[in-house]
């Protein structure tokens, strides 16, 4: 499990929006998993393409935007992993991306080079809608059911944060105020029973699970997963979209007994799970689980080394 910081020990509360600015030379965050995440990249554009990549016509340019900002970023920030020469950018000494293949749309031909989903916003007078998207790790959403929509519809399931609320005025002023050259930073984290990456849910299932309320983790602790989503935004210069990157980690739960923080970061994860209220809990999907997922984390605190 990475040291690096983590929403579970408290520092970034779920259901808020807890943007933060950051240095724009960390705008993409490294990691040891790279080419693994790109090769389930690979295998999903491959086998389910509709499903992981959408487009409206008249977003090339900025696609196009996107791809050249991330490359040039990439090259200047992490140097000792992406080179590039011409139009072709090569990733950890083996992975060669051809930047200006025509039979590549620029947003994937983006998503080639990161870990990180990619999503393109563009605002007209319905507000900021999603207008491209090369998603391939959804954490408990749809592409298709997004696609086209405006924020404040994306976020309808979301509790506190649908249309109407305070919430989505906020996060509606902080798209209009983001300034190029800026970027933002987000923590948000879920729980999840395997392993796998890619995890879209329906509204329909979300509801039918709502109502069910399933239990998921048969083992507590030993059967869950603590899933990280970093998201950022980043609104570009010429186009004034703005993209929105996010970043997924993945650890058992019970990584936790092997970290040197181990019992801030689970006392963290079990107050936070705690506080939660029903309704969240619902919409997270493990409102039969909290109670033995809580003690378990518990007890993982308070284990003597």
């Amino acid at each position: 499990m990475a040291t690096s910081p983590t929403p579970y020990d408290g520092s970034s509360r779920p259901f808020t929006i807890g943007l933060k600015p950051i240095d724009p030379a960390g705008w993409i965050a490294p990691g040891d998993d790279l080419m693994d995440m790109l090769a389930e990249k690979d295998r999903l554009n491959r086998e389910i393409p509709d499903l992981v990549f959408v487009e409206e016509p008249d977003t090339r340019k900025a696609q196009a935007e996107v791809r050249d900002l991330l490359a040039d970023h990439l090259i200047a920030a992490q140097p000792a992993t992406y080179r590039r020469e011409g139009d072709v950018v090569t990733v950890a000494g083996h992975r060669s991306v051809d930047l200006a293949s025509p039979a590549r749309a620029p947003l994937l031909a983006a998503a080639d080079l990161v870990a990180d989903d990619l999503v393109l916003m563009r605002k007209d007078a319905s507000g900021w809608r999603l207008v491209a998207a090369s998603l391939c790790f959804p954490s408990s959403w749809t592409l298709s059911e997004k696609f086209g929509r405006p924020l404040q519809q994306i976020h309808n399931p979301v509790p506190g944060f649908g249309e109407g609320t305070r919430t989505a005025d906020v996060i509606q002023r902080i798209f209009d105020n983001l300034q190029p050259g800026q970027p933002v930073v987000r923590w948000n984290w879920s729980l999840q029973s395997d392993r796998t990456l890619y995890k879209p849910l329906s509204s329909i299932q979300r509801d039918e699970r709502a109502m069910a309320r399933p239990p998921r983790f048969a083992d507590g602790a030993a059967s869950a997963f603590i899933r990280v989503e970093r998201q950022t935004l980043r609104r570009l210069s010429v186009s004034g979209d703005i993209v929105f990157t996010i970043r997924i980690n993945l650890d058992p739960m019970l990584a936790l007994e092997g970290h040197p923080d181990r019992p801030r970061l689970a006392a963290g994860l079990a107050a936070q799970l705690s506080e939660l209220t029903s309704a969240q809990l619902d919409y997270k999907g493990f409102n039969a689980d909290r109670d033995r997922l809580v003690a378990d984390l518990l007890r993982i605190a308070a284990r003597q080394p």
